[in-house]
């Protein structure tokens, strides 16, 4: 028990900051905020096994939380029958077999190599054909695009259960992690970061101009849940509901992981983070560990996106914002301790909490110094207050890392290094 003690003070804390919370704002907007802070739980424990296990710096988890979003929206939102009674599904059905045939064909040309094709030529091959094959996409996909726009507004979803686009969120995240990795983490570090940064834009803006598929800036909404929703149950036994399966899921990810972080390979991850060039040594396939821990991470992140996705119950690519969907995830780890599961949890309920409440605190304070600015100076208060409460969470945030970074490098609740006898 004593070997815990600063994990149970500092989580005892946060549940006395959450009772004061809910006796001040209420039951359903206290489910709220915790619902929404154990999804980013789930994301920060993804970047934790990224981070504190193998020191991978992924600059684009925007990107991944898009991807998982992105792909429960269309497999649990409701069929739109309009899409399916017109003639796109069979254009969408010709264009995939236009896609499949290139992705052939340029497989077939990466793999010149075994005829004795040189590596120069080669290279130059795949590049015209990419080149070619950019033309042939956007000249076939966009009168299909328009089509859909104009007889069915986008595709709709396949109206598949909520959990099943959870799942199949996280393996697409994966999967995109999976060639992000094959192309930069043999190079050196910072090429992970610039790839991965710019993957995340990429994500956003394509999802935000592809209105056929996710109708745009128009957002598509209602999104299902996984449990009753609040027109069936009420929003505080509903968030209840939601807050129930976040957190089971929350414990059970932190179980798998610390079983995981204990075990030979845990082991071997954290040699290969600490010195690459001494576990290569030893027989270890230092690049292949690293493109499984990207994989596994990003896999949690894209699970956590879609679940953050699904609670908010609107799919909207401009709400992914690099300071709430990355930095703030970042922040997350950082204060609670990378390399500690324990820490991503606590920081990412501490730091959530945060973010959220900073702006009624900041607002409090503003009406305070206005009245009695005004009652003891004369002071005439600006108008906009509010907008400037809200603006202040960057503040806070920015505030608490560098705090953090002053006065406790390792995080709240820093990695436990485990002795082997």
């Amino acid at each position: 028990m004593t070997e815990y003690r600063r994990e149970i003070v500092l989580f005892a804390i946060v549940g006395i900051v959450v009772m004061i919370i809910l006796g001040i704002f209420g039951q359903a907007y206290t489910l709220r905020m915790l619902v929404e802070a154990t999804c980013f739980a789930i994301i920060a424990l993804g970047l934790t096994i990224q981070w504190g296990y193998a020191g991978l710096f992924n600059a684009g988890i925007m990107g991944f939380v898009a991807v998982g979003g992105f792909i429960t929206m269309f497999l649990s939102f409701p069929i739109n029958d309009s899409f399916w009674q017109s003639d796109a599904p069979r254009s969408l059905a010709l264009f995939a077999l236009l896609v499949a045939t290139i992705a052939l064909v340029l497989f077939g040309l990466s793999q010149m190599h075994r005829i004795g094709i040189s590596q120069r030529v080669k290279t130059a091959l795949i590049l015209v054909a990419l080149v070619f094959a950019f033309f042939i996409f956007n000249s076939n996909l966009d009168p299909i695009a328009r089509m859909i726009e104009k007889e069915a507004g986008f595709i709709g979803g396949l109206g598949l259960p909520v959990f099943v686009g959870w799942i199949v969120g996280g393996i697409a995240a994966a999967f995109v992690a999976y060639w992000i990795g094959r192309a930069c983490l043999g190079l050196r570090s910072d090429y992970l970061a610039i790839a991965t940064l710019g993957f995340a834009e990429i994500i956003k803006h394509i999802l935000k101009n592809a209105d056929w598929l996710t109708r745009g800036t128009l957002t598509v909404s209602p999104l299902p849940w996984p449990v009753p929703t609040p027109n069936e149950l009420g929003f505080i036994t509903a968030r209840a509901a939601y807050l129930s399966l976040t957190a089971v899921l929350v414990a059970v990810i932190f179980v798998l992981l610390q079983r995981a972080y204990q075990a030979p390979w845990g082991r071997m991850m954290r040699a290969i983070r600490d010195n690459d060039i001494a576990a290569e040594a030893m027989g270890k396939n230092v690049n292949l560990r690293r493109l499984q821990i990207f994989v596994l991470g990003s896999g949690l992140i894209g699970f956590g996106g879609a679940a953050l996705v699904s609670f908010n119950r609107i799919f909207d690519p401009s709400g992914f914002t690099p300071l709430k969907h990355t930095f703030l995830i970042w922040v997350m780890v950082l204060l609670g301790g990378a390399g500690n599961n324990a820490g991503a949890i606590f920081g990412a309920i501490a730091v959530y909490i945060i973010w959220v409440m900073s702006e009624p605190l900041t607002l409090f304070v503003f009406d305070y110094a206005a009245h009695y600015g005004s009652l003891l100076f004369g002071w005439e208060p600006p108008a906009d207050l509010t907008t400037r409460a809200l603006q202040s969470r960057v503040f806070v945030i920015g505030l608490t890392i560098t705090l953090t970074l002053r006065f406790a490098p390792q995080g709240l609740l820093p990695e436990r290094r485990i002795k082997v006898s």
